[in-house]
């Protein structure tokens, strides 16, 4: 009897073992998650790095070209021992730094439109990359953040909402109709349900790294933050607030700074929203912690300067967005603008001067009669539409 129970509970377990590999792997193959999400994120990356190089465009040479004071002699140096990497750095002629930085913003303008985002994914990562490297002594933490995002969007089919590649390939898909699909060997539709099952694999997991590392970005500072002295003591704003090189409104950092009891509940809300992210991510609660981290990053944007870092962070934060989240906005949206349209009244055909009235015809009301005048003097009265016979004479309009 014990062994019989014993067969039955290794049995229960290796069942529900079964049934947990069996649910991880349709999660993992069924279908790419997130699409609305990874679009936003490849939007939102690749908005923000063409305007940083478009705001820098002015001091493209003294950042990152020929007379940096940081040469490519120096980065060259640096690359030996980080193993990093910077196209950048292949020629110190000015005439390939300006045609580098030009393909620069035309690849973040494509990368953000969505057009062949599998090989534009793959040029912006190069891109990013290089830039970064190539003066990274000049960085802050938002080029960072963007740095790691352009990684792993490589592994996102990012290109499926929101694109030009999603309108061309609907756009072909209404040309197609309800024309048959081509029959083709019974190879060739495992090898392309093979590249399916992969790519939607790749992007999944890229997704989750993609949750994982801001989960670990908001984890680790709450937590380094709970060991700092002037975090817990409710201090640690007021000394930011007063840095002189993060202020770029003294006046509006002086007034927030006189509320002190404001100052000191923002300081403790920022350690407890950031320590209690990774675990309301399973909830409804992610909502109002995920619009309190808007907020949080707006101030960072506003009060310190920092408008770079504090974009990455709010487009980070939108992969925890689900995709009914961004089909019901839209559909909101669409439903704004239809009532929009509706409103308005539609204006009719104006009558132009001397315009002829509507005649009369089948199924219309004959128009008004006209008094005319007869030759012989006789004065009668015909309907305007009763058509005259041949050969009569003139009739003069009273």
């Amino acid at each position: 009897m014990e062994n019989e129970a014993q067969r039955s509970v290794f049995a229960g377990l290796d069942r529900w073992l079964a049934d947990r590999i069996t649910v991880v792997w349709d999660l993992l193959t069924g279908r790419p998650v997130s699409l609305y999400a990874a679009s936003v994120l490849r939007i939102g990356y690749g908005l923000l790095y063409l305007i940083f190089l478009l705001r820098e465009f002015p001091h493209r040479d003294e950042i990152w070209g020929p007379g940096s004071a940081w040469t490519p002699a120096l980065a060259h140096q640096l690359f030996e021992q980080t193993g990093w990497f910077s196209v950048l750095a292949l020629s110190d002629s000015r005439a390939y730094f300006e045609l580098c930085y030009v393909l620069a913003l035309v690849t973040a303008a494509l990368f953000m439109l969505g057009w062949r985002t599998r090989v534009l994914s793959v040029l912006f990562a190069v891109v990013v990359t290089s830039f970064h490297g190539r003066a990274i002594f000049m960085t802050d933490g938002g080029d960072n953040l963007v740095l790691l995002m352009s990684l792993y969007l490589v592994l996102t089919a990012c290109g499926r909402r929101w694109s030009l590649d999603a309108r061309r390939n609907g756009l072909k898909a209404a040309r197609a109709g309800s024309a048959p699909e081509p029959v083709g060997s019974a190879l060739a539709r495992q090898l392309r349900d093979a590249r399916a099952t992969l790519i939607t694999a790749v992007h999944n997991c890229g997704m989750f790294v993609i949750a994982a590392q801001v989960c670990f970005l908001y984890g680790s500072a709450g937590l380094y933050k709970v060991q700092g002295a002037f975090w817990g003591g409710g201090t640690a704003l007021h000394y930011v607030l007063n840095l002189e090189l993060f202020q770029p409104w003294p006046a509006v950092s002086h007034f927030v700074d006189e509320h002190t009891l404001v100052v000191a509940v923002a300081g403790y809300l920022t350690v407890l929203l950031q320590v209690a992210f990774p675990f309301v991510l399973f909830g409804r609660l992610k909502y109002p912690v995920l619009a309190m981290l808007l907020g949080m990053h707006i101030g960072i944007a506003v009060l310190m300067g920092l408008p770079l870092f504090s974009g990455a962070m709010i487009v980070a934060d939108a992969v925890f967005l689900p995709d009914r989240f961004y089909a019901s906005l839209l559909h909101l949206c669409r439903r704004a603008l239809r009532r929009t349209g509706s409103s308005r009244p539609v204006p009719g055909p104006a009558a132009r001067p001397g315009a002829v009235p509507a005649q009369g015809g089948p199924g219309r009301a004959p128009g008004p009669p006209h008094r005319l005048v007869l030759p012989t003097g006789r004065k009668d009265t015909i309907p305007a539409t009763e058509p005259t016979a041949p050969g009569a004479p003139s009739a003069t309009a009273e």
